[in-house]
């Protein structure tokens, strides 16, 4: 009888390491594939015909680029004129200034003289809002004379001129209403800075691989593009106000399905945005981006947790089959590790390259506990706090 303890769970093994092959061929593997190749590149020959009907596509397709600014003023002057001067025919950009308390102001008087594709807006001082953001981004939509909005955040940057064209690619079917593009972070040498491009990298592979088999639940701010007339069909943010963050994944959860929702992560549909610089910043931010989950769906939230749940039990049953089995069961297990790991670094970095993000190694193999472990504890750390407040 003890010796088929070790084959029960080797069998379990089996099943789980199943599963999580399959999560990552059908999800995370399609992602990959598409990251990093343009529909549009800079010294691509066009014959008149394409050239003639690009233009009539673009030309009837105005875009309103919204940028939410509170407290921006370095950022905007770093990297405003990047939005500003898109190559592309027909938009505009609108800054709504949310009742900052630096030089915004100036500085959008200024730059506003320079650029006639730009306008300003603002939120009114004292706002009683618990998400100012969401009025901003609404305020936006009012103000925008084109039927397509892109949102994005005051301290990004596109990869390059030819971002507006590239996201307004994706929209080449009527029936599209929503597009979710990646919003990645600068590269630098620090460990926090392997985590969250790691992170960012992992999630954008995941929104995008549910929602190419027709489940979207989320998009980011930073880089996140829907018709005008979506978002006043499904009456902007309403239900969404009481929750302080959620102007992207709520918003898509709320208005995006398999038959209007596509996704684009080629290169120069990029957007690029300054990271954390310290552990506990990320944790708070990250923190906060979790806390809307408790609002997603009761699909997306099994189909979100279920990753992680066989994770999970992946290396417990791994453990414990180490600690019953012999030399022959250690052999199978190590096979399935590593056959787990390889497809893994092959995944991972083949998307990392073709997006110019970190490469990850051993690495994987750390972030693959720690990331899953650290979520559930911000979730639970917030889930408490949020209870001893209502107490």
């Amino acid at each position: 009888m003890p010796t088929t303890i070790p084959f029960i769970l080797l069998y379990c093994l089996f099943a789980v390491f199943f599963l999580q092959i399959l999560y990552y061929l059908i999800i995370i593997a399609p992602a990959t594939y598409r990251a990093g190749k343009n529909t549009y590149r800079k010294g691509d020959k066009h014959t008149d015909s394409q050239t003639d009907s690009d233009s009539k596509l673009t030309e009837t397709k105005g875009v309103s680029v919204i940028v939410c600014a509170r407290n921006e003023g370095e950022n905007l002057t770093n990297y405003l004129h990047s939005l500003l001067e898109q190559d592309y025919p027909c938009f505009e950009v609108i800054v709504v200034n949310d009742q900052s308390e630096d030089d915004t102001r100036g500085i959008l008087e200024r730059m506003h003289l320079q650029y006639k594709n730009m306008r300003v807006s603002f939120v009114p001082q004292h706002a009683q809002l618990r998400s100012s953001k969401k009025l901003a981004i609404t305020i936006g939509v009012k103000a925008a004379q084109y039927d397509y909005i892109l949102l994005t955040d005051a301290d990004c940057c596109p990869e390059s001129k030819h971002w507006i064209k590239e996201i307004m690619s994706a929209f080449d079917d009527p029936k599209t209403e929503v597009v979710l593009g990646y919003g990645a972070y600068f590269v630098n040498r620090t460990a926090i800075n392997t985590i969250i491009q790691y992170d960012t990298l992992f999630n954008a592979l995941q929104y995008m691989g549910f929602a190419g088999i027709g489940c979207p639940y989320m998009g980011v701010g930073r880089n996140l593009a829907y018709k005008k007339q979506t978002f006043f069909d499904n009456e902007g943010f309403k239900g969404l106000l009481a929750n302080r963050a959620g102007d992207d994944d709520l918003f898509v959860q709320k208005v995006a399905n398999g038959k209007n929702t596509k996704t684009i992560m080629s290169k120069d549909s990029i957007t690029w945005s300054v990271p954390c610089k310290s552990f506990f910043e990320w944790e708070h931010q990250k923190e906060r981006h979790l806390s809307v989950s408790a609002y997603y769906t009761a699909k997306s939230r099994f189909l979100l947790g279920l990753e992680p749940a066989t994770r999970g039990l992946f290396y417990a049953l791994l453990i414990a089959t180490a600690y019953f089995g012999d030399i022959f069961i250690w052999t199978v297990i190590a096979t399935l590790f590593f056959t787990r790991w390889l497809l893994q670094i092959i995944l991972l970095n083949v998307a990392a390259k073709r997006v110019d993000s970190k490469r990850f190694l051993l690495s994987i193999l750390l972030l693959d506990i720690f990331l899953p472990v650290n979520n559930l504890w911000l979730l639970l750390k917030h889930k408490f706090r949020r209870r001893s407040i209502e107490w």
